[in-house]
C-alpha cells in the first residue's frame, strides 16, 4: 500500500465518522454511545492495516527508527504497519492529522519531545495530552556534527571559533524541535550568545544532512540513524556525542563531557494514538512493540547501529514519564528562552 493509498484510507475512516457523529454525543442519548463503545471494543483487533505517521522526512533518525521497529512489530499484530512520511509545520501537520484521526487504533504517530516542544515554542496550542499514549520504544543519543574539512573537530572548538566569527557560523535546526532546544542548551553550558550565531530552519534531519554535505551549513545536531553511514564514509564529522560514555559505534568520538561541556541528550521516540483510543487497543499495540523491542536482531542494531537504547514503557508508565518530562521540558524551555 503506498502513501495515497493509506490516505485515502485514513480519509473514508473519518468520513464513516462522520457521518455517524452521533455516535460521538450529538443527539443520541449516553445509552447509545455506549453500546457503539462496546461493539468498537469487541470487534476483532487489528484486522486491517494499520498507518504510522511520521511528522518528519525520509532518512531522519525518526523515519529509519520507526521503520526497522515497525517491521517487526507487524509480526506479531498480524497486519501491515505502514509507515507514512508527513513533514511539515515543524512536525505540528502529522500530530495534528493522528490528533483528528478516529480513536479506532488503525492510525498511530511516532514522535518525540517536539510535540510538548512545539506547544511551549507557542506553534501549537495542544501537547502529549491531547494523545492516548501507548508506549515509549527508544532513546537516541544526539551528536552535534559538521562536515568533512571543517575546521572545527570537536565541539568544544566551536565557542572560540564564534568568538572569531560573530554571527557568519550557521547552525542547522528543525524549529521548536529537539534539536532546537540541544542548540540553546549547548550555547548556555559553552557560553555562547545567540546573538552571535544564525540559525537556519529546516522541514526535518534528512534536510540539514544534505545542506552540511553540500557546505551550506558549518553544524547540525545528528544522529547515527540519521549519518552513521556519512560518519563512517568521512564525509561528515562527529563533533561530540550527547552521553554519558562514547558509543561502540563512535569509539574514537569523545563524549561532550568529556570536553568539558556538561550536556547529556537525547531524544526519546514513541507511540502515540489519538485520545479515546479503546484501551485494550492501546495495549494490544503496545504488546505487539514490546514482543518487537525483544528481538536480539532489533535490540543490537538499535544499540549497536543507531546509537539508541531501547527503554520500552507501556502505556501507564509512558504517560506519568510524558507528564514528568513536560514539567522538566517546560523549565529547560523557560531557562533558555525558548520560543518561537
Amino acid at each position: 500500500m503506498n502513501a495515497l493509498q493509506v490516505l485515502l484510507t485514513i480519509c473514508r475512516r473519518i468520513l464513516l465518522r462522520t457521518s455517524f457523529a452521533v455516535a460521538l454525543g450529538i443527539g443520541l442519548p449516553a445509552s447509545t454511545q455506549a453500546s457503539d463503545q462496546a461493539e468498537l471494543n469487541s470487534a476483532p483487533f487489528p484486522a486491517s492495516d494499520i498507518t504510522l505517521v511520521v511528522p518528519f522526512g525520509e532518512g531522519g533518525a525518526t523515519d529509519v527508527l520507526f521503520r526497522a521497529i515497525a517491521e517487526q512489530a507487524q509480526t506479531y499484530l498480524e497486519v501491515p504497519v505502514t509507515p507514512i512520511n508527513m513533514p511539515g509545520n515543524g512536525a505540528t501537520l502529522g500530530s495534528q492529522f493522528v490528533k483528528e484521526a478516529p480513536a479506532d487504533g488503525y492510525t498511530l504517530l511516532g514522535s518525540h519531545q517536539t510535540i510538548d516542544l512545539a506547544y511551549f515554542a507557542g506553534f501549537a496550542d495542544y501537547y502529549h495530552d491531547a494523545f492516548a499514549p501507548v508506549a515509549l520504544l527508544t532513546r537516541t543519543v544526539n551528536i552535534p556534527a559538521t562536515y568533512a574539512g571543517h575546521s572545527v573537530t570537536q565541539a568544544s572548538q566551536i565557542a572560540t571559533m564564534v568568538e572569531q566569527q560573530p554571527g557568519e557560523l550557521l547552525f542547522g535546526m528543525i524549529p521548536h524541535s529537539t534539536d532546537h532546544l540541544f542548540w540553546l542548551q549547548f550555547f548556555e553550558q559553552t557560553g555562547i550568545s545567540i546573538d552571535d550565531v544564525q540559525f537556519v530552519h529546516y522541514p526535518d534531519t534528512g534536510a540539514q544532512v544534505v545542506a552540511l554535505l553540500g557546505g551550506e551549513l558549518d553544524f547540525a545536531m545528528l544522529n547515527l540513524p540519521s549519518a552513521s553511514q556519512l560518519f563512517k564514509a568521512g564525509a561528515l564529522t562527529p563533533l561530540g556525542v550527547a552521553s554519558e560514555t562514547r558509543l561502540s559505534a563512535l569509539p574514537q568520538v569523545p563524549t561532550l563531557m568529556e570536553q568539558g561541556v556538561e550536556l547529556v541528550n537525547t531524544t526519546d521516540r514513541g507511540l502515540f494514538a489519538p485520545l479515546d483510543t479503546p484501551p485494550e487497543r492501546l495495549a494490544r499495540l503496545a504488546g505487539a512493540f514490546e514482543q518487537a523491542l525483544a528481538q536480539p536482531s532489533l535490540v543490537h542494531t538499535l544499540q549497536h547501529i543507531h546509537g539508541s537504547g531501547v527503554d520500552f514503557r507501556p502505556r501507564e508508565a509512558y504517560g506519568r514519564y510524558l507528564d514528568e518530562q513536560y514539567q522538566q521540558l517546560k523549565a529547560l524551555a523557560e531557562a533558555v528562552s525558548f520560543e518561537r
